[in-house]
């Protein structure tokens, strides 16, 4: 199994993985013409892809689903709250509303939605396992709770949010409140969060740790290395994913 983030940020956020001949996207906050050059910096196109899962409905992991979804005849998999949310004809042939504490399959993977307190209707994120190894999807949420820590336990690959560092959001441009919203209960993890729940986890099988939803205007790549340099990581190769590039492919296994 390998994954790479297309874009990760408030300008939009998609999430790439393949397992044998399955090929899926977490969400697609981009329009087609910028998805489809991302996929190809990494060769693949959009005619390979299997199915798009939403975590939920905020334009950044939206934008591009519909449209890609239609033109391509892409299976899109999401919770009833954000399929609501969307407004979503009752009649679209390639939208499935999955039950957000029952695992699925999509191809080769199997699928574990797990459900993340965020400002949004109904939102979710993923584990994703090929039987072999175990990957953990994990942004847009305000803190984690116990449901969390077991599901993202024993993950071998994990995309983790570290949005936001309390001080750089506290004397930082945004408004009060956007400012509350960030840091409330239902907004996004900060750096200081993010790392509390790694050394929670059981990080025993984890190869590789992608920080992720990094905010250009209150975080800083420094500040988390330097915050992550106490967690006990032990080999884990540790990538940052930008807002306009993403990432490279994260090969697990």
């Amino acid at each position: 199994m390998r994954f790479a983030s297309l874009g990760s940020g408030s300008k939009g956020n998609s999430t790439i993985i393949e397992a044998g001949s399955t090929v899926v996207l977490v969400d697609c906050g981009f329009g087609i013409r910028s998805l489809t050059t991302r996929l190809l910096a990494r060769n693949v196109v959009p005619e390979q892809i299997t199915a798009i899962l939403i975590t939920h409905e905020h334009s950044d992991h939206w934008k591009g689903v519909e449209v890609l979804s239609a033109k391509f005849n892409i299976p899109v998999y999401l919770s009833a709250g954000c399929f609501k949310a969307r407004n979503i004809s009752v009649d679209s042939k390639n939208f499935h509303i999955i039950d957000s504490h029952t695992d699925f399959v999509v191809g080769d993977l199997n699928v574990t939605p797990v459900p993340v307190p965020h400002d949004a209707r109904e939102p979710v994120q993923y584990v994703f396992t090929d039987g072999m190894v175990r990957l953990g999807i994990l942004t847009d949420l305000g803190h984690y709770t116990p449901h969390v820590i077991s599901v993202y336990s024993q993950c071998h690959g994990l995309l983790l949010e570290a949005n936001y560092d309390e001080e750089m959001l506290a004397m930082g441009p945004y408004p009060r409140f956007l400012k509350d919203r960030v840091s409330g209960l239902f907004g996004h993890l900060s750096n200081r969060q993010a790392l509390d729940l790694l050394k929670k986890l059981d990080l025993s099988y984890l190869q590789r740790l992608l920080l992720g939803h990094i905010s250009d205007k209150n975080n800083d790549t420094n500040i988390i290395s330097e915050l992550l340099s106490t967690a006990d990581l032990g080999g884990t190769a540790i990538t940052f994913a930008d807002q306009d590039v993403g990432s490279d492919w994260q090969e697990l296994g």
